[in-house]
């Protein structure tokens, strides 16, 4: 008894001191990351009517990002798997620093195309590379959250960057606009937090000075134990033809048309709703935002508990869906519809952490960090569709309900295919017996 105690008792303070260590910090890459890709969407309308932008061109721009995002998410996942996801990590932040700056000194539709596309190679592979990283820290039966701790990162960021970004619009130093700014201050903090991710990650445990040797140890043992459970390692082009893995990636570009197509117009569709200021509106998208934040960490916390993953995905899925929906409706008070977006963007988040453990279930070692590459780089492919096919609707006169009912829709499809989904079950059999 008093073994098991012991054992315990180092498994609790060796998981604590992960976590401590290394979320706060991947927590504030990532909402550094997620700012620097959506912070386009504040700008739209002093950008678009500086510059002369149509919808069509600024939700074409938006989304070209994410073409560029396309190219290197499968070589960057194998990168940090099998070479240093502490220097590809800071090569990625440094690089797409300088290209957040220069998105705020173009001056035509096709530099800000080509800005965008450069900005979204620059940041490919930062995702599925963090995602790959905490599999090298956290058991699966913890998986979802640590996964959840990440990735509340993204609503926050949104929700931090909605008034900040809506202040900044408002200086105007050395003769350019505001919304220049906004890109030129967010793009630093990328550029300093590469050189600190440096010094400060570590790549696996048996480097990690800052555990105690018994730390090391069980935290080695644990994850050599989970792989022994399951199948050999598998190979990049099995994983990648596996029909488990492709099904993640489509559900996963359905969910993205709809979440960034939400995410990059939402300060629209409420200027238009409400005849709000484009800073206020800006302002006002932040809440959505902020209670994604607990919707993200309750299911992820939900998930790991239960062990079950599929339900976790689909349900905040159809809930965005009937929640966009229902937003769109005509003939309602603004304050209902601003109550159908927050909860709308609850759920656009919450269905993540559950997703992502998906994918580290089905496949291991590089053929795990391939499927987690395809199923970004194709997903990632929706948040090129989702903002391009909203503004081209948005400027051949269709209405705010037309682009919703599609996005809507997306949602649907995203859950549909999740709960095809066959899972093996071994975290589940790993938390019985933790």
């Amino acid at each position: 008894m008093a073994i098991e105690q012991t054992t315990s008792d180092l498994a609790l303070r060796t998981r604590r001191r992960i976590a401590v260590r290394i979320l706060p910090f991947v927590f504030t890459l990532y909402i550094i990351a997620y700012l620097d890709r959506a912070n386009v969407a504040f700008v739209r309308l002093p950008m678009s009517s500086d510059l002369g932008f149509s919808e069509a061109v600024f939700g074409f721009g938006a989304g070209v990002f994410f073409l560029g995002y396309f190219l290197l998410e499968i070589p960057g996942a194998l990168i940090v798997e099998r070479w240093s996801a502490r220097r590809w990590i800071a090569r990625i932040l440094v690089s797409w620093g300088f290209m957040t700056i220069l998105v705020g000194l173009v001056r035509s539709s096709g530099e800000f195309y080509l800005a965008r596309f450069l900005l979204g190679a620059a940041e490919a592979s930062f995702f599925p590379g963090i995602i790959v990283y905490l599999t090298h820290w956290f058991r699966a039966p913890d998986r979802a959250r640590a996964m959840a701790g990440f990735v509340m990162a993204a609503p926050l960021s949104l929700a931090l960057g909605a008034p900040i970004s809506g202040l900044i619009l408002g200086i105007d130093w050395l003769g350019l606009p505001g919304w220049r700014w906004v890109f030129i201050l967010e793009g630093i903090p990328a550029v300093v937090f590469g050189v600190v991710t440096l010094f400060y990650l570590t790549d696996h445990p048996e480097q990690a000075s800052w555990l105690d040797p018994d730390q090391k140890t069980w935290i080695r043992s644990e994850l050599a134990t989970e792989v022994r459970r399951r199948e050999p390692e598998t190979s990049v082009w099995v994983a990648l033809r596996n029909q488990s893995v492709i099904t993640l990636a489509v559900a996963h570009l359905f969910a993205n048309i709809g979440g960034y197509g939400f995410v990059l117009w939402l300060p629209t569709f409420l200027k238009k709703a409400s005849g709000f200021s484009p800073a206020l509106s800006a302002v006002c998208s932040a809440l959505p935002f902020t209670l994604a934040l607990l919707s993200v960490w309750l299911v992820g916390s939900s998930s790991d508990r239960t062990g079950e993953r599929r339900f976790h995905a689909a349900v905040p899925f159809l809930s965005a869906s009937l929640c966009l929906f229902l937003s769109s409706l005509s003939n309602q008070p603004f304050l209902l519809a601003f109550l159908w977006l927050t909860l709308t963007g609850a759920s656009a988040y919450a269905w993540v952490p559950a997703f992502w453990v998906m994918p580290t279930l089905i496949a291991k070692g590089s053929g795990g960090a391939a499927a987690i590459g395809l199923i970004n780089s194709i997903g990632n492919l929706g948040g090129f569709v989702g903002p391009a096919v909203v503004g081209y609707l948005l400027s051949t006169q269709h209405s705010n309900a037309g682009a919703m009912g599609l996005l809507s829709a997306c949602y649907v499809v995203a859950a549909v295919l999740t709960l095809r989904m066959k899972l093996p079950r071994h975290d589940v059999v790993e938390r019985n017996h933790d």
